[in-house]
């Protein structure tokens, strides 16, 4: 079983909606469960916009470590935790059980500045991890935006593994959350569709990578960084 937390001291940094969108592109083809240990309950009420169960969610208030066992003998494929914007049990115990955390983090001086805190409880947990760039500038002419090269060059800094790709701040993204739906579900076809598929193919290598079922060649993350 993989489980993938979602964690930064940032309040709004994206953490919720990455695990939504991702949620959904995962439950297209493999069983996945999440958890929301966020009190906020933004991707609880997503889950009741969906109307479904699917994919099926826990709440968690001190711990998550129970659900995680739970979901293991019941043969969950991908857990994704969401949790809060603050220092907390529940923070630690969701790195703790996770085979790798994403770091969302808008290209803005106080996102990326407010990263180094999970950074060092990841590296602390001996977790692997990665910076996801999150609700970023459109590309221009192939080029990313002056900000997020910014951001990338502060984050090199910190010698933190950060994703490649972005998450660029598109209407399909809220559009989609506010129907309870993920934007492969929404527009399978649209840019955002296309960014968040691209953020899960290199979650999923990563994951292997860490499992070693294959190089980490190219990998997001890095052990301990």
């Amino acid at each position: 079983m993989n489980v993938i937390v979602f964690a930064s001291r940032k309040g709004g940094s994206g953490k919720s909606t990455l695990a939504a969108h991702l949620a959904a592109q995962i439950k297209a083809s493999k069983s996945c469960l999440l958890i929301d240990a966020d009190p906020q309950g933004s991707l609880t009420l997503w889950h009741k916009l969906r109307g479904t169960n699917e994919p099926p969610i826990k709440t968690a208030v001190n711990s998550v470590s129970g659900i995680v066992a739970a979901a293991r003998r019941e043969g969950v494929e991908w857990v994704l935790i969401d949790t809060p914007p603050t220092v907390s049990a529940v923070v630690e115990d969701a790195i703790k059980n996770a085979t790798m955390v994403i770091i969302p983090a808008r290209p803005g001086v106080f996102d990326v500045n407010a990263v180094q805190e999970t950074i060092q409880t990841c590296r602390a947990a001996r977790k692997p991890y990665a910076v996801v760039l999150n609700g970023a500038p459109a590309r221009r002419d192939e080029a990313e935006s002056p900000i997020v090269t910014i951001a990338r060059e502060a984050l090199a800094k910190f010698k933190a593994p950060v994703w490649g790709g972005q998450i660029t701040n598109r209407a399909d993204l809220l559009m989609a959350l506010g129907q309870g739906e993920g934007v492969r579900e929404y527009y399978a076809e649209g840019r955002a569709a296309a960014e968040i598929a691209r953020l899960w193919a290199a979650i999923e290598r990563s994951v292997k990578a860490i499992r070693g079922t294959v190089s980490s060649n190219g990998t997001m993350h890095k052990q301990a960084a």
